[in-house]
């Protein structure tokens, strides 16, 4: 065969373009057990700091074992229903009516601190999606710690809501107000007012990516109302 040939040159350009797709098939196949992997790990991880616990990613999944103690699912009513909670899409329950959608609870015990719910959220943020665990004390209604990340808002703007110090002021706020409705929280803009145990002020240029986190917690949260108020009582 000629190999200066537009025949060979196809031949030659068609095998390389297999070899290399069936190399990078197996490699993804390969390494897909150790994404899955990395992925509960993180989500792991996620859920302790929402508890304040800071695990490291050797430590996450001993010390998510001993501290999760309890998860299961509920559905609008407040009605335990079959499912994995750890394996639950948001994504996918938002897209069906609320009557419709399973919800994830997780509980954990911290010992003196008493046992605490983790509630994973699922939102918008300006430009994709912003997502996060909210930690409630054992009343349904103080937040004991949150964790928020996302998956493009704007560094030093809409990403700031991964910091530590943004963070840290949901802790203590309150889901209902004195007459027990749920109210959630306002992430206020300057000069916006709101009862201060239903406030964190915003993130200072990121209006939008804080807005669409006020609404993540609304929406979500709301969906666990009748699960909150049957705890209550029990």
């Amino acid at each position: 065969m000629n190999r200066n040939g537009n025949t060979y040159t196809f031949i030659y350009a068609s095998v390389m373009v297999i070899i290399v797709a069936a190399i990078l098939s197996f490699t993804a196949m390969s390494l897909k057990p150790l994404q899955k992997r990395n992925i509960e790990v993180e989500k792991k991880k996620n859920i302790l700091t929402s508890i304040n616990i800071n695990a490291s990613t050797a430590e996450a999944e001993k010390i998510y074992d001993q501290t999760i103690t309890n998860s299961y699912v509920v559905n609008s009513k407040g009605e335990l229903v079959e499912g994995n909670a750890f394996t639950i899409d948001l994504k996918k329950e938002h897209a069906k009516a609320l009557d419709e959608r399973i919800m994830p609870v997780f509980e954990a015990n911290l010992g003196e601190q008493g046992t605490k719910y983790v509630i994973p959220l699922r939102g918008t943020g300006l430009w994709g999606p912003i997502w996060g665990y909210v930690a409630l004390n054992s009343d349904l209604n103080t937040i004991f710690g949150a964790t928020f990340d996302h998956q493009g808002e704007t560094p030093g703007l809409g990403a700031e809501i991964v910091t530590p110090a943004f963070q840290e002021v949901f802790k203590g706020k309150e889901l209902f107000d004195n007459n027990g409705k749920f109210v959630s929280l306002v992430v206020a803009k300057a000069g916006e007012v709101a009862p201060a145990q239903h406030k964190v002020d915003a993130i200072s240029g990121g209006t939008i990516t804080s807005k669409g986190l006020q609404q993540m917690l609304y929406d979500d949260l709301s969906g666990y109302v009748e699960f909150f108020n049957k705890k209550k009582t029990e």
